[in-house]
Formats: structure tokens, C-alpha cells, sequence
């Protein structure tokens, strides 16, 4: 198929392939479909358990010592501090490059320690390599996530599940990625060499397309088709987790699956993977053929300036013009931002960094967070052992990862759907979705305190399901309480609730609690402790089922708080903003046809026009950073 003049719809041959071919690399689309390929080879991190074993067993690891490993990978994974910072000044590019190479260097130096390649390295060494190479994740998260919700902001939620979904089916794509190169024999050694190269390759490659392209002028609200074409991911996404979970109970079935058979099964899941393409290139052709009409970048810059100022300035017409103010003066009536730490703007506003981490709603957000992420990433990174005790078989155990990693897409996907239906039809405060998904969790953390006869396999669905759940929510609720100005460090933040619920859940009571009982089944310490039976994780669950049950009754907190604000139009600037740009766009074009009819007309544009642009090329001045 040819394409040519883009109003004409004519064919140009080959030329007209090159140029729609280019545009389409260069859309906001294609950029879309590469945070999408990012993210599904960024969740390394959650698939601990297929290789902890080796780790375990390799270098001679207790229980307490592993899960110390899954803290500081948990660490790396959710502290993102610093890509947060470095993207407020630099290219979304630069955070990507940096999370590959470290992802590279991370995951190089466990595969070679754990390999026996290099000298068995001190716990401290293997935590810093892990905490390296998981960190990579936030990179990822950082460099295309965040990018694409400033992309996309009035679609955020949606954005945020379809994203996160991916990262939760990415645990799947690696298992049968590295069963169908390396066996499903392989003890997960080749696994963590497998998440060395691959997710920085990825990354490495979409560098020049993962950029800021925000939405044209004449491009406004729902009716543009942006949500029905996100529909459309998430019908493709639904397929490829459906096909994900059908291969891992065929291949858990078959007791000796076929190598051929791996080889067959990897390749439709990559043309699964790759069908996002063909929407990319339908939405893409609508603006190929259909380019909205050219407008001045001063001209939108002033109008959007407009809507923000026009409540807090008076116009120019109506008073007159003040002399310009000193350095001196300007610097003696604006606050140091230590005094307007405690007095935040209005919920939905941009907060300054400090702002956000000091109110109320950020404290209850993170306490939540802490009490519901830390529980059920303490049940993911122990499903392995979890497993072992209760009497599955390895091959079980394995299926119970891949389970974990495609309900938490479905969590993922779920929660950014379902929640941003209910808070744009009924006003539902987002955070009361949080709340009944941290009630669900606490249902599967009493299954494994409990030992319910299967009840793994309930319990992996439930908590996989609900660990996907709560991050969607969690950043959907940052951007909208906080504003997307500083949305790259606040998104970060966030996250760090994750790590400090692991350690204390993870490390100090689950691991801590199963070493207790595997000596007293007559195991050394210091040596690779086994426990067999409910009791190696019962008394630890029940205090997480606790723990997050409490999770859910302080979430209450942040809905009662927020109840007001969800009632009101949360997206109402990001639709003004368009559809004031489309005007301008239109008034563009109507003043050049007036240019040729009269001079009178015209002439009364221009000074109009100029006054505009002067008026507020100041405040744009002012607000560059």
C-alpha cells in the first residue's frame, strides 16, 4: 500500500510509503507501543521466585539471607528517587540509557556469581548487585511511563493500567521466553542471564522514540477516539494474557512438553506481542491523511498561560499598565518554598515536591501503601518457598510465579479501567477502589496462613491480582491529588512505600519466622534451611492478613478526605486547554482568508494578536523551569 498526498488521499509510491512510514515512527502512537515493549521486559523484579532457588542453593543461603536479597531488590525496584530527579531536567533518553546499562551490569554479576563463573561474592555485594540491577526498573518506569502520561494526561488512568498491566505480564513473557531458549529444566540460572540483556536491548533501541509529543490543538476530550483505540490495547493485551495463562496449564499438564513445542509457543507469543503495531498504524493513519491545521507556538503557549492567569491577573483593558517591579522587590514578596511547604494549593493543583511529601494525603497514601504493597509482595517473593513447604511439586511452584505474574496483570489492567469508569460516571474517590482491594488481599493472605487444601492456587490468583491492583491506583491518585508538574519525582516517591513494607513484613517477620521453625525441624544455621509444613508461614500471615486489613481502614482516611474532590471535574482544564487551542487553530486559519478580503480586518488581528503575545511572553518567561 502507497501512500501520497496526505489531503488527497493520492498514492505517491514508494516516497509516499517512506514518508508515512516516518510519521509514523515519530507519533505519539508508535511512542505509545514502545513504553508498552518497555514495560513488558521491566518486571524482572517480580519473578524472584523461579530463580531464588538457585541463588538459595548455590551460595549456600539461609531463608532470612534470601529474603534480605528480595529487600534490597525490592529497594532497587521502587526507590527512583534519582531517575525522578533527572528526568525534571533532562530528555526522557538519558534516564532510559542509564536504566539499561545498569540493568545490564546488575543482572551480569548475579548470572556470573551465581554461575560459579566469578569468586562467591559477600551478601553485601550480591545485595548491591541485585539492588543495581532492579533499579534499572525504575528507570524504565521513570524514562516511558511517566512520559507517557504527560502524553496522555486526560486518559492517565487508563495509561497507568495498560502500562502496569504489561510490566505484570512481563514475569510470564520471561518464563516462556527462557523455557523455549533454555528448558524447563533450567534451575532459573540462565533466567537472570536472560533478564541481563534483554530489557536493555529494548531499551537502548526505543531511546529516539520515548519523548514528550504532547496532543495537537484541534484534538480534544474523549471524542477525539483516543479511548476507543486504548479499548483496542486492551482487547490485544486480554488476548495475550488468556494465551499466557492457557500455555502454562497445557505445558503443566504435559509432563514432557516438547522442545519443538517451546520453540512454537515463543513465536506466537511475539507476533502476540508485536499486534499492537497494526493500531498504531490505523491511529496513525487518521492523522496522516487528516493533519490538524498549523498554529504558532506562541499562540498556544499564550492561550494556555491564559487559562491559568485569567482568575489571578486582571486584564490589561480594565486597568492600567503597573510599572515593572525591582529584582529587589520581586525577591522580598515571593515566599522561599520552606514557607509554602505547609500551605499547599488546592487538591488537583501542581504542589511543589515538598508540598506533596509533607501533606496529610501523601502520609495516609504512603501508610496504605506500606500495609497493602508490603503484604502481598512478601506472599510473591516466597511463593517458591510457600510452595516447597506446603508439599507442590517444583513444576507446581513454577506455574504458581506464572500464575502470580498474569493475574497481576489483570489487576493492573482492572484497576485502571474500572477505576476511572467509576470516578468519571458516579464520582467515586478513587482511593475507595484501593480500599476494597486491600479487603480481597487480606482474604488471600489468610488462605496460606490458614493452609487451605489448594488454596495456593486461590491464593496466587487473589494476591497477584490485587499486587497489580494497588499500583495503578496508587499513581493515578499522586497525579490527580498532586498535579503532573512534578510528577516524575512524586511517582517515584510513591513507590518507596513498597520496600519499607517489604522489609518489615518480608525480612523481619516472614523470613525471621520461617528460619525460627526450620530449626526446630532440625536444621543448622547458616546452611540452606529447609521447612516443611503450614507452620513454616502461618504465624507470619497472620500477622500480614492483620497488618492488611489495617491498610484498608487507614485508606478510609484518605477517602473521607478526598470525597469533595472527586465529585468535581478533574480533567476540566486538560479538555479547556484543547479546545481553546482548537479555537485558536481555527481563528488562524479564518484570519489569513480575512488577510486576503479586507486590510481593515486584518490589521485589527495583528494588534490584537500582538498584545496577546507580549502580554504573556512575560509569564511564559517566568515560568520556564
Amino acid at each position: 500500500m502507497a501512500f501520497g498526498d496526505r489531503a488527497t488521499g493520492a498514492t505517491g509510491g514508494a516516497a509516499g510509503t517512506v514518508r508515512f512510514a516516518a510519521h509514523v515512527l515519530r507519533g505519539r502512537w508508535f511512542m505509545f507501543f514502545a513504553s508498552i515493549l518497555i514495560m513488558a521486559a521491566a518486571g524482572g523484579t517480580y519473578i524472584f521466585g523461579i530463580y531464588s532457588k538457585a541463588i538459595k542453593t548455590s551460595l549456600g543461603y539461609d531463608q532470612q539471607t534470601l529474603n534480605t536479597l528480595s529487600f534490597f531488590k525490592d529497594v532497587g525496584a521502587n526507590v527512583g528517587i534519582l531517575p525522578g530527579l533527572i528526568n525534571e531536567v533532562t530528555p526522557p533518553w538519558v534516564v532510559l540509557a542509564c536504566g539499561a546499562g545498569m540493568n545490564l551490569a546488575g543482572y551480569l554479576m548475579i548470572y556470573l556469581s551465581v554461575s560459579g563463573r566469578t569468586a562467591r561474592p559477600p551478601v553485601w555485594l550480591m545485595c548491591l548487585y541485585i539492588a543495581v540491577g532492579a533499579n534499572s526498573q525504575s528507570f524504565a518506569n521513570t524514562g516511558a511511563l511517566v512520559t507517557a502520561v504527560k502524553n496522555f494526561p486526560e486518559e492517565r488512568g487508563v495509561v497507568l493500567g495498560l502500562l502496569k498491566g504489561f510490566v505484570g505480564l512481563s514475569g510470564a513473557i520471561f518464563t516462556q521466553l527462557y523455557r523455549a531458549i533454555y528448558g524447563a529444566d533450567d534451575d532459573g540460572a540462565e533466567l537472570v542471564l536472560l533478564m541481563a540483556w534483554l530489557p536493555a536491548a529494548i531499551s537502548l533501541l526505543f531511546i529516539p522514540t520515548i519523548r514528550i509529543m504532547p496532543r495537537s490543538a484541534t484534538v480534544s476530550g474523549p471524542a477525539s477516539g483516543e479511548r476507543k483505540a486504548f479499548f483496542y490495547f486492551l482487547y490485544a493485551s486480554i488476548v495475550l494474557a488468556v494465551y499466557l495463562l492457557v500455555m502454562n496449564v497445557v505445558e503443566l499438564e504435559v509432563l514432557r512438553f516438547p522442545k519443538p513445542a517451546y520453540y512454537v509457543t515463543a513465536a506466537v507469543l511475539l507476533l502476540l506481542i508485536f499486534f499492537p503495531l497494526v493500531i498504531v498504524v490505523k491511529q496513525e493513519l487518521k492523522t496522516y491523511l487528516h493533519p490538524p491545521p498549523a498554529t504558532t507556538t506562541t499562540t498556544s503557549s499564550s492561550i494556555i498561560v491564559t487559562i491559568a492567569a485569567d482568575d489571578k491577573a486582571p486584564s490589561s483593558s480594565s486597568s492600567p499598565r503597573q510599572p515593572p517591579e525591582s529584582a529587589d522587590d520581586a525577591a522580598e514578596k515571593s515566599p522561599s518554598c520552606f514557607e509554602n511547604v505547609f500551605r499547599p494549593p488546592a487538591r488537583g493543583e501542581d504542589y511543589t515536591i515538598l508540598q506533596a511529601l509533607f501533606s496529610v494525603d501523601m502520609l495516609v497514601l504512603f501508610l496504605a501503601t506500606i500495609c497493602g504493597v508490603g503484604g502481598t509482595l512478601t506472599a510473591i517473593d516466597n511463593m517458591g518457598q510457600i510452595g516447597q513447604s506446603l508439599g507442590y511439586p517444583p513444576r507446581t511452584t513454577s506455574t504458581f510465579v506464572s500464575l502470580v505474574s498474569i493475574w497481576n496483570y489483570a489487576g493492573r489492567v482492572a484497576a485502571g479501567f474500572a477505576s476511572e469508569h467509576v470516578v468519571a460516571r458516579y464520582k467515586v474517590p478513587r482511593p475507595l477502589v484501593l480500599t476494597a482491594v486491600l479487603l480481597l488481599a487480606g482474604v488471600g493472605h489468610a488462605l496460606i496462613a490458614l493452609g487451605v487444601r489448594n488454596g495456593l492456587y486461590a491464593a496466587s490468583v487473589i494476591l497477584g491480582f490485587c499486587f497489580g491492583a494497588q499500583w495503578p491506583l496508587l499513581f493515578a491518585i499522586i497525579s490527580e491529588v498532586f498535579g503532573l508538574r512534578y510528577y516524575s519525582t512524586l511517582y517515584n516517591f510513591g513507590a518507596v512505600a513498597s520496600p519499607v513494607g517489604s522489609y518489615i513484613l518480608n525480612v523481619r517477620v516472614a523470613g525471621r519466622m520461617y528460619d525460627r521453625e526450620a530449626r526446630r525441624q532440625g536444621g543448622r544455621r547458616g546452611k540452606d534451611l529447609v521447612c516443611v509444613g503450614v507452620r513454616c508461614f502461618r504465624e507470619a500471615f497472620i500477622i500480614i492478613t492483620g497488618v492488611t486489613l489495617l491498610g484498608a481502614l487507614v485508606s478510609l482516611v484518605l477517602v473521607w478526605r478526598t470525597r469533595k474532590f472527586y465529585r468535581g471535574d478533574l480533567y476540566g482544564r486538560f479538555r479547556e486547554v484543547g479546545m481553546v487551542g482548537a479555537g485558536a487553530g481555527a481563528g488562524a486559519g479564518a484570519a489569513a482568508g480575512d488577510e486576503r478580503q479586507g486590510e481593515s480586518r486584518s490589521n485589527g488581528d495583528d494588534i490584537s494578536a500582538t498584545k496577546e503575545a507580549g502580554g504573556h511572553e512575560n509569564v511564559n518567561g517566568s515560568n520556564k523551569n
